[in-house]
């Protein structure tokens, strides 16, 4: 058996100001904090595990691919993910680790749900995903509220 670990990482700012937008992480829509800025949804925990993916594979979606797809109106990161998906191939995905850092929203009372819903984009069973988080102590700008941070740590094996 071979085993590959990925790392991703992804962060963003909150929208100033009135915005249409609403904040969408691990494919899910939070109605307790602003939207996060970017081209796409900005979805930082789909991004992070996108990029632990391409540690993986070895081919970069976040970035040069996701811009591309942004300029043709395709800003679902749940779309992004599935391109790195398709790069994994016979490799199959057994562990999932998510570290968020941000004040807001509150992520604990929601983890079983993010943890479900990656699961499921995933294709593997919810106990294989874990999900923390911490304000850091304040001790940067996404810990003091400005935006949100995720890391990913992803495990997959080839038999």
């Amino acid at each position: 058996m071979k085993v590959k670990t990925g790392i991703g990482l992804d962060s963003h700012q909150f929208v100033e100001g009135e915005s249409d937008r609403v904040l969408v992480l691990g494919g899910l829509v939070f109605d307790d904090a602003p939207a996060l800025s970017g081209n796409s949804d900005a979805d930082v925990i789909l991004h992070a595990v996108t990029d632990a993916i391409s540690g993986v594979t070895g081919h970069i979606v976040i970035g040069a691919v996701a811009d591309a797809m942004c300029k043709e109106g395709i800003a679902d990161s749940k779309e992004y993910l599935k391109v790195a998906l398709a790069g994994l191939a016979d490799w199959k995905i057994s562990h999932l680790s998510v570290a968020i850092e941000c004040l807001r929203p509150k992520i604990d009372p929601k983890v079983p749900a993010l943890r479900a819903s990656l699961a499921r984009l995933l294709e593997i069973e919810d106990s294989d995903v874990c999900i923390t988080a911490t304000t850091g102590e304040g001790l940067n700008d996404c810990g003091r509220g400005l935006g949100i941070h995720a890391s990913a740590v992803l495990t997959a094996v080839l038999d």
